[in-house]
């Protein structure tokens, strides 16, 4: 049974500290210098001060609590016992039994030796330890950043020391511990405790696979200045052949940043042979870049409108670049052909205007594509916002393109566009009815340069005009019905689209029948963009369902347009063209569900159907989504897409989750991705464990393309805050050739 004085005396103390805590800043006992005492009781015998009971005491950004203190004011030295706590600033917390402390040299020794530093929860324990200014030499000790009582990982180090202004650790001797077992053995080990900035070496990352052998990279972090970095990445796999990739990073001014990526991988002959690969080097580069003041940055000028740079720029020789790039290629977009692009803009109350580079870089090298894709190079855009006349009822806006068509062989051309609409709207019957009438004004013409392929006769590229007048009609209404637990709004409109007088000459009249029923020859139709539509009437219904917070529950829209075409026998004839149905339906706080088909009433047939159902929760998040679609082109190699997804995950606890994913391509029956795996968390580490399997393309010899099925297993270790490692085991059981 506990002893009911000893009880009554241990909250006295605790009660008593808090009260002198409280009473800190208006109620100082002793002061000496700088350093301020407050304790039960002080003594003063010539130059020593001696404090007992609930001593605390001030002394610059450093607070000390202790049993018992004494404190000499001719050597500046303090010496504290019992239950020594020092506070540095909010950051740093030591422990001891016994502090010595020399104010005047900077000097502290503490026995035994406990540092925390509250940011990282890193703690440092020792027999003993000396500090000098900012440095703390540690003999022998433990450091973790687990709870002390039971910790899951220890470094146990013969000596250590620590900077408290840099915040940077050495370790010396270090042997790693995980639940007890010593796993891992380095002489030295440094680490910072905080997220500034500093050149060294990043953790590695490690693998091994079937076909490619053991996989390293140790990426090598230096910081150039204050505002540029730089990430040097090489790699070596055994079996294949070894790499190096790197990555400048950098910020040029407080609304710009960049970077800069350039990398090269060389295959061994063995592998090339074997894999039959059609490269045996792969290289390339990527350039990104973003400015969002770019004219008022570069030339100096003291515009208010708003201005922007934004630049994606890549080039590679095949897409084993990509592949190669880091030993995970689950999340590498990889395609026949690759897209950059740099777009430029001013921005005005008014007026709007931009200029766009856009480049298709084709992977393909069977075919010629890379030196007869049209590349749009540039695009010259201008718009007008909308302007308002009689009272918010007139409005027109102005938008103006001009397109440069350019490529290595082959016509070349130059296009530009005008559109001007011009449009009515009023209200009517207490403004349940919206009516409205548009005139739209189109404008184009088009001119040639250089010499075209042998099957395109040269007369097809006359210079070409097009104008055209199309009148929009509209009437819409839209109201919305509060009940108690929810409000319910409706729209309906219907839009008649008339094409009216079109005139057409030169290249566009030379090529439209053949190119707008698709049956032209694939070259001369490049430039033809016009459309050939009949008069249309298009019919919506919008709902939406809100509860009493504000929160969507249904949204639905379904769309029916109407093709109207002249004939000669009726003056006139309708079809019906395809039917869409949209629905968004947050079932319940859980469960949602998404709907979008498309209906074709003259093939009788569903031309696409998405569906996805989705259960998310605090515990599980659960989807599942299916993609069903029948081109109306039979002239392409799949007609039919069928293609299923499900991802899940699950949260059993605070510590653990498990995550599955597959995707399935129902048509081709190939399967896409699957993945299934775990993650265990905590303070201080998490450890997962992941097993995937990964479709993905390549390039192989003659230029033909073909797709590795990827097996990998996943081991990821991560000691917190010092970082941590993915190590992976690829197989690559079969490659096949489409």
């Amino acid at each position: 049974m506990a002893n009911p004085q000893h009880t009554s005396n241990s909250i006295s103390r605790i009660f008593l500290r808090l009260v002198l805590l409280f009473f800190l800043f208006s109620l100082p006992l002793y002061a000496v210098g700088q350093m301020e005492f407050y304790a039960q009781t002080l003594n003063q015998n010539g130059t020593k001060v001696e404090a007992q009971g609930d001593v605390l005491i001030l002394y610059q950004d450093v607070t000390l609590t202790a049993d018992r203190a004494v404190y000499d004011k001719n050597s500046t030295e303090l010496e504290l016992f019992g239950n020594v706590v020092m506070l540095k600033g909010s950051e740093t917390q030591l422990l001891g039994e016994y502090v010595k402390m020399n104010m005047e040299k900077k000097q502290r020794e503490i026995s035994p030796f406990f540092m925390l530093e509250k940011e990282t929860q890193l703690w440092v324990s020792a027999q003993k330890t000396s500090t000098c200014d900012n440095v703390y030499e540690i003999d022998g000790g433990i450091v973790s950043g687990c709870n002390p009582d039971d910790p899951i990982w220890e470094i146990y180090f013969s000596s250590s020391d620590y900077n408290s202004k840099t915040k940077w650790v050495n370790l010396y001797n270090a042997r790693f511990h995980i639940g007890g077992i010593p796993v891992f053995y380095t002489p030295y080990f440094g680490y910072s405790t905080n997220t500034k900035r500093r050149t060294g070496l990043l953790l590695p990352a490690v693998g091994l696979s079937g076909s490619e052998g053991a996989y390293y990279e140790q990426p090598v972090y230096i910081v150039i200045s204050g505002n540029a970095d730089l990430e040097i990445k090489p790699q070596m796999r055994s079996l294949r052949g070894r790499g190096l990739y790197s990555t400048l990073r950098f910020v040029d001014s407080k609304n710009s940043k960049g970077n800069f990526t350039i990398g090269y991988f060389q295959e061994k002959e063995s592998y090339v042979k074997n894999h039959t690969l059609a490269n045996d080097r792969h290289y390339g580069f990527g350039f990104e870049y973003e400015n969002t003041d770019v004219l008022n940055h570069w030339l100096g000028l003291d515009l208010k409108g708003q201005s922007g740079l934004y630049s994606d720029i890549q080039w590679m020789n095949d897409v084993d670049y990509i592949n190669l790039s880091s030993n995970d290629t689950i999340n590498n977009v990889t395609s026949n052909q690759v897209y950059s692009r740099v777009n430029l803009f001013y921005n005005e109350d008014d007026n709007y205007y931009g200029a766009y580079l856009k480049y298709y870089l084709d992977l393909d090298p069977k075919s010629k594509k890379r030196e007869t894709t049209i590349q749009k190079l540039p695009i010259v855009q201008y718009h007008h916002y909308l302007d308002a006349f009689l009272e918010q009822h007139l409005f027109y806006t102005l938008n103006m393109q001009a397109t440069n068509f350019a490529r290595k062989e082959g016509k070349k051309g130059e296009e530009l566009e005008v559109n001007l609409p011009i449009s009515l709207q009023a209200s009517i019957l207490d403004e349940y009815i919206n009516l409205g009438y548009k005139t739209e004004l189109n404008g184009r013409m088009i001119g040639f340069r250089g010499e075209p392929s042998l099957s395109v006769d040269e007369t097809v590229y006359e210079n070409g005009y097009y104008g055209s007048v199309t009148s929009v009609m509209d009437i819409s209404s839209q109201t919305v019905k509060k009940y108690e637990d929810f409000s319910h709004t409706v729209g309906l409109s219907a839009i008649y689209t008339k094409f009216g007088n079109d005139k057409k000459n030169g290249y566009y009249d030379r090529v439209d029948k053949n190119c707008s029923s698709g049956l032209g020859n694939l070259e001369e139709c490049e430039f033809y963009t016009l459309s050939d539509v009949a008069d249309n009437v298009d019919l919506s219904f919008t709902q939406y369902i809100f509860d009493a917070t504000g929160k969507e529950i249904i949204y639905h829209r379904l769309s029916q347009p109407l093709n109207v075409e002249k004939v000669e026998e009726n003056g006139t004839k309708i079809n019906l063209a395809n039917f869409e149905n949209e629905l968004r339906w947050q079932m319940t706080d859980s469960i949602s569900f998404y709907n979008n088909s498309f209906y074709n009433y003259e093939r009788s047939e569903w031309l696409k159907v998405l569906n996805t159902i989705r259960y998310k929760d605090a515990t599980f998040n659960v989807g599942l989504s299916y993609l069903y679609e029948n081109k109306a082109d039979k002239s392409v190699a799949q007609i039919y897409t069928n293609y299923l997804n499900v991802d899940t995950s699950y949260r059993y606890n605070e510590h653990y989750s498990y995550v599955a994913k597959y995707a399935f391509d129902v048509e081709t029956k190939v399967e896409k991705y699957a993945e299934v795996g775990f993650l265990y968390s905590k303070r201080c580490w998490d450890f997962g464990l992941r097993y995937v399997e990964n479709n993905r393309p390549v390039l192989l010899v003659g230029g033909d393309t073909g797709n590795v099925f990827d097996k990998y297993v996943y081991l990821t270790l991560i000691i917190k805050p010092l970082g941590g490692s993915e190590v992976s085991y690829r197989s690559t059981p079969h490659l096949k050739s489409n």
